[in-house]
C-alpha cells in the first residue's frame, strides 16, 4: 500500500512538472531561432533545425519550434524540471556575458522572498550530499572541468548551462558542526533566470552531479 501511494505521488508530481514544460514549448516558437542562438550561445542546426544546450556538462537537442527536448540522439527522458529550465534559458537569455564577479543569492531581485527554499533545496541538500561522498564530489567536479577555488573546505566553479556559471562552496562537517555550504553566482545570471528559477536549481545541478 506504501509502495503504492509513493508512486501515485510521483506520477502526480511529475504530471505538475510537464505543464510548465508544455507552456513553454509553445513560447519557444514565437522566438526568432538566431536571436535565441546569439543570446544563449546555443548553436542552431540550421538543417536539422534544433538547438544544442549542454546543461552540467551533458548536451541536449532542442528542436524548434516544436521545443522538445531530448538527447542528442533524439530520446525522450522525463525530467521536465531539466526540460523546463533549459526552455526558460533559450527564452530569457540576452546574452550578457559571464563577468566573473560572484553574486549571493540574497542580492538577486526576490531573493529574500524565496531564500528558504534556496536554502532547503540547495544550500543544506548541497551540503548533506556531498560531506559523506566528498570523493564521488571531486569526480564530478572533474568530470565538469571545474575550475577549484580558494573558499571553504573544498570549493568550485563551474558551468551550469551556456555562458551561466556558478561557484559552490562547502564546509566539511564533523562531530561537532553539521556541514555548510554557500552556492554563489555569475553576476550575470539574473538576466536569465529569476529568483524563483534559481531556488530550484538544487534540482537539477545536484542529482547531475
Amino acid at each position: 500500500m506504501e509502495n503504492t501511494l509513493r508512486d501515485e505521488t510521483a506520477i502526480e508530481e511529475k504530471r505538475k512538472d510537464k505543464i510548465p514544460y508544455e507552456h513553454y514549448k509553445g513560447l519557444l516558437k514565437d522566438q526568432d531561432p538566431h536571436t535565441i542562438a546569439k543570446n544563449s550561445t546555443c548553436p542552431y542546426d540550421e538543417e536539422g533545425s534544433f538547438f544544442t544546450a549542454t546543461l552540467m556538462g551533458t548536451p541536449y537537442k532542442i528542436s524548434y519550434p516544436q521545443g522538445d527536448v531530448t538527447d542528442m540522439d533524439g530520446q525522450d527522458f522525463d525530467n521536465y524540471k531539466l526540460k523546463t529550465m533549459i526552455l526558460r534559458y533559450l527564452i530569457n537569455a540576452k546574452g550578457v556575458k559571464a563577468t566573473g564577479e560572484n553574486i549571493a543569492y540574497r542580492d538577486v531581485s526576490g531573493g529574500n522572498i524565496y531564500y528558504p527554499c534556496f536554502e532547503g533545496r540547495c544550500l543544506k541538500r548541497f551540503a548533506f550530499t556531498f560531506n559523506y561522498n566528498l570523493d564521488g564530489l571531486k569526480k564530478a567536479m572533474a568530470v565538469l572541468d571545474a575550475e577549484p577555488q580558494k573558499i571553504g573546505d573544498l570549493s568550485w566553479r563551474f558551468e551550469v548551462i551556456n555562458n551561466m556559471f556558478m561557484t559552490v562552496i562547502l564546509w566539511i562537517g564533523d562531530d561537532e558542526f553539521p556541514p555548510e555550504a554557500q552556492i554563489l553566482f555569475d553576476a550575470n545570471f539574473p538576466s536569465a533566470f529569476s529568483a524563483e528559477d534559481m531556488a530550484v536549481m538544487g534540482d537539477i545541478f545536484i542529482p547531475a552531479l
